[in-house]
């Protein structure tokens, strides 16, 4: 009978512990959401999904445009190192 009562009194600082961490207020919010109207929560998970959708598709087009200028850049600047070192004459010797 004993270890029961000592089972329980350690168990209720346990609970405490888990009720006061993030898991527990998790849980608590998921509860409490839970109970109201779940087409509202559908559809606001729906345009949250959307717009991240969105911004998915943004941010890969943001990429591909700054690739494409870097491609450009790289280029621009083996060409232009190439074309400097055929461009200039051999210098004079002035000693």
């Amino acid at each position: 009978m004993w270890q029961l009562i000592l089972i329980l009194a350690l168990l209720i600082p346990i609970l405490a512990i888990i009720l006061d961490s993030h898991v527990g207020r998790a849980v608590a919010a998921r509860l409490e959401h839970g109970r109201g109207d779940s087409g509202e929560a559908g559809r606001l998970l729906a345009e949250r999904l959307a717009y991240l959708e969105g911004e998915v598709e943004r941010l890969g087009r943001e990429l591909q445009r700054l690739e494409e200028e870097s491609q450009f850049l790289h280029k621009l600047l083996t060409e232009g190192r190439s074309s400097q070192r055929e461009a200039l004459p051999p210098g004079e010797d002035t000693r």
